[in-house]
């Protein structure tokens, strides 16, 4: 007798309950199973599906002007009239009940100065992001549903503010793939209110949903928390994985493909592959210090240096979170303030991919979840301030086939209503895509019954914004 046929072997492990009651019936539920699949399923298609890992690099549905994107996400509702929309005439108004804005006039405190050879009004607080003016399309008449933060924040991010669905970034990594398999392809750097629901993946794969590092400040080991094993070498960790993945592929023979464990696994798989290639990227000492200067030696000047680190090491999208302009009271004060961490580091992130000649194909975008109403905060919260405003507020978009140098759409004198060329956050999303080379109503993935897109079942490319 060979003793051998009576050790434990790892198919002895991957036996389920379902699997036991399975066989101990004979098996026959299980047959019925697979006869049902198979008339759904083309012979070998869905195990070549399960084969081809979901991040391997894929061609757009047409040739794109962007590779890839940043998007700064300035939660908080940035004020548009301080920043983006000067509106001189609201001086006439001071002091005045104006009902067709709900209140007092509260004109801006700042001076607005064309910039550029384009001649685009910018304000006085982003000299430097204004430097760049003639690469820049300023979207003056954006909208949103509905004037709270979780709402109109999930909105921005996943084109709906109730409903779990996929990220944006999750919907980039979906249709275009990684570049690079040794990194996230999509990652959130910093994060705000509403947390994971806005880097998630929902019902697409879990492969494509963003993986989150809050802070970049300190040593590498610390950015990326747990990257390296205390307790395996990088060959032991490559045998675990290995193992780990035939006892998955054993399991997935005697069941449906579980994409959940799949995701897991791939998780790992990328963990182990970040190891060297994270640790560079995340490691800005690396850079001259003239460029590290140019950014700042602050948090948000160093998660823009990441960003571009990031994207220059195949990254197809990044998020940086720049929150903080919840501005009720004080709002020459506090936008000063924040308009100031912002304004360098931006400004550097757009000198240095133009240096780099990467500017040309990958796409920057800034904006909030809203704007701020132009009279003064009816809360009672401290003066002067203003409210959250949904009608009218501004977004920003360079690089990546942008026609830069113009201001688009406007709002009316007071910045209340949109009056030409409104840009609800569908388009701004389709725009997005259409520059990464896709259709935005067929980019689907099928969940539930229905085919599921970024902008629902709304949006138009804003034509006026490409070249």
């Amino acid at each position: 007798m060979d003793i051998n046929q009576h050790l434990p072997s790892p198919e002895d492990y991957c036996v389920t309950r379902r699997q036991f009651l399975n066989r101990f019936g004979m098996g026959f539920g299980a047959l019925s199973l697979a006869g049902l699949l198979g008339a759904s399923l083309g012979s070998g298609s869905a195990q070549a599906a399960m084969n081809l890992s979901p991040l391997a690099p894929k061609q757009p549905q047409f040739p794109g002007k962007a590779k890839r994107v940043i998007h700064i996400f300035s939660q908080g509702g940035p004020s548009h009239i301080d920043t983006w929309d000067p509106k001189p005439e609201m001086e006439k108004y001071i002091g005045k009940d104006v009902k067709e804005i709900g209140g007092i006039p509260l004109p801006t405190q700042f001076k607005f100065t064309k910039r550029g050879q384009s001649g685009v009004e910018v304000s006085e607080i982003f000299p430097k992001i204004g430097d760049h003016i003639d690469d820049i399309a300023v979207i003056r008449s954006m909208n949103t549903d509905i004037p709270a933060h979780d709402f109109a924040t999930l909105m921005m991010n996943t084109g709906s503010g109730r409903l779990v669905k996929p990220s944006m970034g999750a919907w980039v990594l979906y249709g275009l793939g990684a570049e690079n398999q040794n990194l996230p392809g999509f990652i959130a750097l910093g994060g705000g209110l509403g947390g994971a629901a806005n880097w998630r993946s929902a019902f697409l794969p879990g492969a494509f949903q963003g993986t989150l590092v809050g802070n970049v400040s300190g040593p590498v080991d610390r950015i990326i928390e747990n990257i390296r094993s205390q307790f395996a070498t990088r060959p032991q960790q490559r045998r675990q994985i290995d193992l780990l993945k035939a006892m998955n592929d054993l399991h997935t023979e005697r069941q449906a493909h579980e994409a959940a464990l799949e995701a897991r696994l791939q998780s790992f798989e990328l963990a182990f592959n970040m190891q060297a290639e994270a640790m560079d990227t995340f490691d800005v000492t690396k850079e001259p210090q003239n460029i590290r200067d140019m950014y700042g030696d602050t948090e948000t000047g160093r998660r823009m240096l990441v960003a571009r680190r990031l994207v220059e090491n195949g990254v197809r999208f990044v998020q940086v979170w720049a929150g903080s302009w919840d501005h009720h009271t004080d709002v020459k004060g506090n936008l000063e303030k924040q308009a100031a961490l912002l304004d360098q580091p931006v400004g550097a992130l757009l000198t240095d991919l133009k240096q780099r000649g990467m500017l040309e194909d990958t796409l920057v975008v800034w904006g909030g979840e809203f704007g701020r109403t132009p009279r003064h905060d009816k809360g009672a919260r401290g003066e002067p301030g203003r409210d959250h405003h949904h009608r009218a507020f501004c977004a920003w978009m360079a690089g990546g086939g942008i026609k830069g140098g113009q201001a688009y759409g406007a709002s009316d004198d007071f910045g209340y209503d949109v009056v030409e060329n409104k840009v609800h956050v569908h388009d701004l999303h389709a725009t997005i895509l259409n520059q990464l080379g896709f259709d935005h109503e067929k980019l689907t993935y099928r969940y539930n019954g229905r085919d599921f897109r970024l902008t629902d079942v709304f949006g138009n490319v804003v034509t006026g914004l490409v070249s």
